[in-house]
């Protein structure tokens, strides 16, 4: 039995648990509970793990009935209270969403039950991001807003190349998916770090990879997937856009697809280190990327963002400015729609450096339209690493001037000044429809059109909230 078979017999555990009205997403969390106690006795760490040998796995494939419910819940509750910090996050403020006693018995026995040896010799970290995939592509789960698709994962990590000794971070790190990769990534390198010195093996498995994440439930996820991949990372819970944020700086790769949206009420971030005010949290997760890097040139950044940042105007073409001052912005992708939880959601990777000054770091920056003229996305069509195949071709060309691809344009910064500093270039033309069809979809239309009243209001807010306080 391969990972993905085992995937699908935990998913279809969910179908145990309709009846005691449990979510996706708490099945999920509810599986993590269980598999970290399970996955430490496979790799046989449960003392290393400092779980105590009442709550060890044991425990819970002995008891049944009332007994069972009565003594997981005192599990939950005392591993939360744990001094062994990995332990007590992941279970922190830990609570069974199971009301019924035989459907935690029959949980534990399925997974007491599966091929724990095939998925051992596969991974149990790749079990286990396997298991998290699952649960983003299934709409009803409502996941897919934190879950980026694998495969653009690993072309943003290997476009941007990380280096043994270098630190990475992630300041909005989902499950933790990006610095897996980057870890993988350099593993595969390392013969997994085996060619390193100890000290250059400790810093990769403890230093090199970092992160933050607002959502509790979802930074549970993330601990776990990192113990799972043998790594001990840095990953705080907590807002990014806040004080708590500051610790994250220096880096000298970030790769990160921030939360789209507003925040609540259109409250601005509270980080008392950012530059330009806004409510537009992709706009201040922009802002906090390009300050944390290094101050190098060699720092490096590779963010996925909506189309609204490559072209809202007011404080979004100020801070548009301040990137392309302090950072050399030489590669946009314009991303395919469909390939996010939200399928009209149209997203892009913006690939950066540190400038050596911060100004006029920006000279040019090449646009690849991989979009226009591109199949639907999806279930029965999923994007792969061949899409993406010409795209890396004209992004490592040692010369971009000369790749020949209509979809690969060059624009000069001062043509996008004169474009009032909007990103939104690069799109090409589709030729699939004839002059008198290619006409504005009234939908879409008018999506735009509330799109642009929205940010129409914000900035209207944005300056009564400081003409208040000049008059104070």
């Amino acid at each position: 039995m391969n990972n993905r078979e085992i995937v699908q017999k935990l998913w279809n555990l969910c179908n145990v648990l309709r009846d005691d009205g449990i979510t996706y997403q708490q099945y999920v969390t509810e599986l993590t509970y269980l598999l970290f106690l399970k996955m430490m006795k496979e790799k046989g760490e449960e003392t290393e793990a400092a779980i105590p040998e009442t709550y060890r796995w044991d425990s819970l494939t002995s008891r049944d009935g009332v007994e069972l419910k009565e003594h997981y819940q005192r599990l939950l509750l005392d591993l939360g209270k744990s001094s062994s910090p990995t332990l007590r996050q992941i279970y922190a403020d830990a609570t069974s969403s199971i009301a019924e006693p035989k459907n935690l018995e029959k949980i534990i026995k399925s997974i007491d039950a599966l091929d724990w040896y095939s998925a051992k010799q596969e991974g149990l970290g790749d079990l286990y991001e396997g298991l998290l995939e699952k649960n983003a592509s299934e709409k009803k789960s409502g996941a897919g807003q934190y879950f980026t698709p694998r495969v653009l994962i690993d072309v943003m990590v290997e476009l941007t190349d990380p280096k043994i000794g270098e630190r990475c971070n992630d300041p909005a790190c989902g499950t933790f998916g990006f610095m897996i990769a980057a870890d993988h990534y350099l593993r595969q390198k390392t013969d997994e770090y085996f060619d390193l010195s100890p000290q250059q093996a400790r810093f990769q498995r403890q230093e090199a990879f970092s992160g933050m994440e607002l959502v509790k439930d979802t930074h549970r996820l993330a601990l776990m997937n990192a113990q799972l991949h043998g790594m001990e990372s840095r990953i705080e819970q907590g807002d990014s856009l806040s004080n708590n944020g500051k610790w994250m700086k220096n880096f000298d790769v970030i790769l990160t697809n921030p939360p789209f949206g507003t925040k609540k009420g259109g409250e601005r971030a509270t980080r008392d280190d950012l530059t330009h005010q806004t409510s537009n949290k992709q706009l201040n997760f922009l802002q906090i990327i390009y300050n944390a890097l290094k101050d190098d040139t060699s720092a490096r950044a590779a963010v996925v963002l909506p189309d609204n940042v490559l072209f809202e105007s007011g404080v979004g073409a100020t801070i548009r400015r301040d990137l392309m001052n302090k950072c050399n912005l030489h590669t946009i992708l314009r991303l395919p729609t469909g390939i996010f939880y939200a399928q009209g959601v149209k997203t892009n990777v913006l690939f950066f450096n540190r400038g050596a000054t911060d100004q006029g770091s920006t000279k040019e920056v090449w646009v690849y339209d991989l979009r226009t003229n591109m199949p639907g996305f999806g279930k029965r069509n999923p994007l792969t690493h061949a899409h993406f195949a010409q795209f890396m071709e004209a992004y490592r060309a040692k010369d971009r001037h000369l790749v020949k691809d209509e979809r690969w344009n060059r624009f000069t910064r001062e043509e996008i000044a004169r474009k009032g500093d909007s990103l939104d270039i690069g799109l090409i033309a589709d030729e699939s429809l004839s002059a008198y069809e290619n006409l504005p979809d009234p939908v879409e239309s008018a999506e735009e059109a509330i799109g642009k009243l929205e940010q129409a209001v914000r900035l209207l807010n944005e300056v009564v909230e400081e003409l208040k306080a000049v008059e104070k």
